[in-house]
């Protein structure tokens, strides 16, 4: 499931992708007012929707104004691209188009499809379901309520979940936290991970997994 922020000045389009995307699972928050957008907190979304059109600021401008803070995929809504408005819109920072009036498997294709294949570097968020990393708060929240984890357990979890699916073990994850001339040893990276899966089974979750003999992995 993502979270997805669809921009666009029409309520019928707004409720129409949200509609459409909520068939899998994706959680949708309309916005009519582009110029609005600006008091979102966009490291709390994985894909933007943004239409071309719209009165006041146009997509291009928003797109423009928002991409040096969101590190996820735009997607633009328009009823007609030339070429040299598709060159401008990749230049501005958009990913790809969706054309008006856009069929419903169509849509839900182009934004599976982006999601699935998004790995660009994160400098603002790492979100993985409910558990989301704010990478310049350095805090970590689990369905938009924030884990109180130490700034050594955020580490090892940012760390961690900066490799998903990777196993690390508790010498490579002290000295990527702590560095190479750290005094902790093994049993210390053993706590600190054990801390903070505690803290996450109160917060109803689990994302940081065991691998017996060799380390830990993300699991999300």
């Amino acid at each position: 499931m993502a979270r997805i922020l669809a921009v666009d000045d029409e309520r019928a389009i707004l409720d129409a992708v949200s509609r459409v995307l909520g068939r899998d699972g994706h959680e949708v928050v309309g916005e009519a007012d582009p110029a609005a957008v600006s008091g979102y907190d966009l490291s709390r979304f994985d894909l933007v929707l943004c239409d071309v059109m719209m009165p006041g600021l146009d997509g291009f401008e928003l797109v423009r104004a928002i991409r040096p803070d969101f590190d996820g995929p735009i997607l633009m809504l328009t009823a007609r691209v030339s070429e040299e408005d598709a060159v401008f819109g990749y230049g501005v920072g958009a990913d790809d188009y969706v054309r008006k009036p856009f069929g419903a498997a169509e849509l839900r294709a182009k934004v599976g499809a982006h999601l699935r294949r998004e790995h660009r570097p994160r400098s603002h968020a790492l979100a993985f379901g409910p558990v989301r990393l704010d990478l310049g708060a350095r805090e970590l929240s689990v369905g938009g309520v924030p884990v109180p984890l130490s700034p050594t357990e955020y580490a090892i979890c940012e760390h961690l979940a900066r490799h998903p699916g990777r196993v690390m073990s508790r010498a490579q994850i002290r000295e990527a936290v702590l560095g190479w001339d750290s005094a902790a040893d093994d049993a210390a990276i053993s706590m600190q991970v054990s801390r903070a899966r505690r803290k996450f089974s109160e917060a109803g979750t689990d994302p940081i997994a065991t691998v017996w003999g060799m380390g830990y992995k993300w699991q999300l």
